[in-house]
This record gives C-alpha cells, sequence and structure tokens, in this order.
C-alpha cells in the first residue's frame, strides 16, 4: 500500500515544481513591457478587461479614426481644368482654314470631301495639344498660356486674343482628349487599370463604377487611397450607416485606389475552442461572439472561459484584451466588442489541463499509472 501511495503523490510534487512550465500561453504573467533582445525596440504588452465602459471608447475612438482619415478627402466637385498634354478642338465659325491646320488631307469622294457639304465641327476630327509647359497654339491668337484654365475660361480668352484680327469671331472650343489627369484603379474590380478624369468629377464611386464595380470577393471595408505618400483608409458600410455620402470622396490626379480582398481580413481563432480556425470577417465587421460561435465556442472540458483573450498588434504596440465569459452579461459584451482585421482570439486552457499536459509531456503514461494504482481493486 505504501508502493501506491508514493505513486499517488509524485505528479503532486511535480505539479508544485513545474507550475511555471504549463504549456499555452501564459498571459497572467506576461510584463507590461517587453523588449526584443537583440534590437532594442520596446513593444508595449497592455492587458485591458473588455467591459461596457471600454465598449463604448472603442467605439469613439473607431468613429473619429474613420472621419479624421478621409477628411481631407471629402471636397466639393471643381470644374475640369485644362493641363499639359490634354488636346482641344477648337473651330473658328466661318474660317475653316484656321481650323484645319491640323487636319489630315481628306481624300476626294470621302465623306467631308470634295462635293459634300460639311460643316466646321464636323471637319474638325484633330485637335490642338497643350504642349508640356502649359500653352496652346492656334493661328492669328499666337501662344497662349491655358494650363490652370477651366474649358470656358480657354474660350474666353482665345475669343480675346483673335479679335484682334477678326470682327467678332465665333469660335467653339471643346475637350477633344482628356490626358493629363488619371488615377488608378487595383485589387477587387472587375476592370483594374487607369482610369482618366474628364469633366465628369472621379469621385470614388465614380472611379469603381467606371471599371465595372467590385468583385465579389471585395471587402467593401477596406479601400485603400494613396495620394502623395499618404494613405487614407475608406470603410465604406460605416460611412453609410453614419449618413456619410461615399460620393463626396473626390479623387485627384495621380491617385491610387486599391479594393483588398476579403482574405486579407481574416480573425484567427485558436486555443481551447472547438474548431480553431481562421474567419473571415463580413465587410469589415465581426464581433467576438460570432468568432466564438463559428468556431464551435469554447471547450466545456478543457477551457477556461475566465480566460478569453484578443491578440490585437500595431506597428508600435500590441494590446491584449481580456474577457470572463462567467461574469454575467458577457455574452452582451461579447457581442459589441468588434474585431480589427489579423485579430487572434485565443481561449486559455483551465488549470487542471494544463497540469494534465505538463505532467503527461515529462512522464508519459504518468497520470494513467497513478489512476490504476489507486482504484480499488487493482
Amino acid at each position: 500500500m505504501a508502493w501506491h501511495k508514493a505513486v499517488f503523490i509524485s505528479p503532486i510534487v511535480l505539479l508544485v515544481a513545474c507550475t511555471s512550465m504549463a504549456p499555452g500561453i501564459q498571459f497572467g504573467k506576461a510584463p507590461k513591457t517587453t523588449e526584443q533582445a537583440g534590437t532594442g525596440d520596446v513593444f508595449k504588452t497592455e492587458i485591458r478587461q473588455i467591459t461596457p465602459k471600454l465598449l463604448t471608447q472603442e467605439r469613439e475612438l473607431r468613429d473619429q479614426q474613420v472621419m479624421e482619415n478621409i477628411s481631407m478627402l471629402m471636397q466639393p466637385a471643381k470644374a475640369y481644368v485644362i493641363e499639359p498634354g490634354d488636346v482641344l478642338q477648337i473651330v473658328v465659325w466661318d474660317h475653316p482654314e484656321l481650323s484645319a491646320s491640323m487636319l489630315p488631307a481628306v481624300p476626294l469622294g470621302a465623306a467631308g470631301g470634295a462635293g459634300v457639304a460639311t460643316s466646321p465641327l464636323s471637319q474638325a476630327q484633330s485637335g490642338f495639344e497643350v504642349d508640356q509647359s502649359g500653352m496652346l497654339q492656334f493661328p492669328y491668337a499666337g501662344k497662349m498660356q491655358v494650363a490652370g484654365l477651366t474649358p470656358e475660361q480657354a474660350h474666353a480668352q482665345l475669343t480675346k486674343n483673335l479679335s484682334h484680327y477678326l470682327k467678332n469671331p465665333k469660335i467653339s472650343l471643346r475637350m477633344l482628349s482628356y490626358r493629363s489627369k488619371r488615377v488608378y484603379l487595383d485589387g477587387e474590380v472587375k476592370a483594374p487599370g487607369v482610369q482618366p478624369i474628364n469633366d465628369i468629377p472621379m469621385t470614388l464611386i465614380e472611379a469603381i463604377n467606371r471599371s465595372g464595380g467590385m468583385l465579389p470577393t471585395a471587402d467593401q471595408s477596406r479601400i485603400i487611397i494613396n495620394r502623395n505618400g499618404k494613405t487614407y483608409h475608406v470603410n465604406l458600410p460605416l460611412l453609410v450607416q453614419k449618413g456619410v455620402d461615399p460620393s463626396s470622396i473626390m479623387l485627384a490626379n495621380g491617385d491610387v485606389v486599391r479594393v483588398l480582398s476579403r482574405d486579407e481580413s481574416k480573425i484567427f481563432i485558436s486555443g481551447e475552442v472547438t474548431l480553431p480556425r481562421a474567419l473571415t470577417m463580413r465587410n469589415g465587421r465581426l464581433s467576438l461572439n460570432e468568432a466564438l460561435g463559428e468556431s464551435g465556442g469554447i471547450n466545456p472540458v478543457s477551457g477556461d472561459a475566465r480566460q478569453v483573450y484578443v491578440i490585437r498588434r500595431s506597428t508600435k504596440e500590441s494590446v491584449v484584451y481580456q474577457l470572463d465569459a462567467n461574469e454575467p452579461g458577457a455574452l452582451a459584451v461579447a457581442e459589441g466588442f468588434e474585431l480589427n482585421p489579423k485579430d487572434v482570439v485565443y481561449v486559455a486552457a483551465t488549470p487542471l489541463t494544463n497540469w494534465n499536459r505538463t505532467i503527461s509531456a515529462l512522464i508519459p503514461g504518468a497520470l494513467p499509472t497513478a489512476v490504476i494504482a489507486t482504484t480499488p481493486g487493482r
């Protein structure tokens, strides 16, 4: 009987000696600030309790960041401004020789050839290009600076210049080709590529529609706009929810718009859950309660409901959020806690589970032997 008792006490002694060696992430013992070895970079690790007060703070911070991020993009539509590279169609009525200076020769018998009545507008198949210095050269008007002018302003300036040589000149001026401004679309759209900016205001919605719209795999909550080295994040569903018109987001020349895929917005569920997995967010939204539910919930045998963690990493700090699912109202709190892309949800194991795994790792078969040895009749 003494031998049986010794076998039973041995795992207890080992447990006391190896508590710090228990497998799994030990958040309770993690320091508030840790330093990465060999780099000198300090990464802050802070543990915050998920409470109704925290939910309010997180919601206000999220809303503030969304509005601040796109405030520079929300501008009123402006009239198109001529820039170098644009091509203008200019017709001087009753003076076809002025408009024909840049036209190719029209073959006889062709439309617009001999014996065919044509109007000056139908003859103006070629245009006048604005050179790289923003100058436009036109007969009798000479060189005139048109870059920075609207088509209406350029029309008035050209009329004034020609009035020195022609009596009451009648001029038609319109944009023939928009070549000076463009935006670039990439990612989950049907036709990625270049979209020229014309007289129709180039809003974010307009650019996406011109590219054929978003693909079913697109994440409407993660649209990135790069402008002059600065990045702006646009969450379309959240803007609509807040009553903000997305068509007020104006694009500018050189903007790069990238629509991210839903596969880039995943949440990772690990630890003591029924089905550890990676979950795809639904247009930028997934609550902690939904994540736990889709992973089968906390393992009732090995999971510690008091230790549900959300690990969130940014470029400067890591934050760990903790939820005690045993508390009253914990499910309501978990439903209100919004997850971010790349968040890791981890459910810790119970102390008994850690003890069992530690002993099994150190002395394989020790627990079964102890149970058999202390079982009556053995």
